[in-house]
C-alpha cells in the first residue's frame, strides 16, 4: 500500500525529509506498527522514533489516537506535540 508520510517539526529535521511516499509492508497496518518499521528503516528513523508515544499522527486529515488504523489510509502526518502560549 502506498502513503504519503509528511514529517513536522523536529521529527522532521530527523527525518531529513518533509514528505515521502512509502510502499507499506502488508504487515503495517496500524500507527504503532508504522511508527516501528520507519524507527527500523535507517538511523535517521530510530532518532525520529526513538520516543513513539511522543508522536501525534493525522491520518488523511484527521487527529487520531495512538492505535489507529491504516487501512485504506493516504496520507499520515507525524508530529511532536505541540503547545500554545
Amino acid at each position: 500500500m502506498a502513503l504519503t508520510i509528511s514529517y513536522f517539526a523536529w521529527v522532521r529535521e530527523r527525518m531529513g525529509v518533509a514528505d515521502e511516499v512509502v510502499d507499506l509492508p502488508a504487515a503495517v497496518t496500524d500507527l504503532p506498527a508504522l511508527l516501528a518499521w520507519l524507527a527500523a528503516r535507517d538511523a535517521r528513523g530510530a532518532a525520529a522514533f526513538a520516543e513513539p508515544q511522543r508522536i501525534r499522527a493525522a491520518v488523511d486529515g484527521v487527529m487520531m489516537g495512538p492505535g489507529a488504523p491504516l487501512i485504506g489510509a493516504r496520507e499520515v502526518a507525524l508530529f511532536p506535540p505541540v503547545t500554545g502560549g
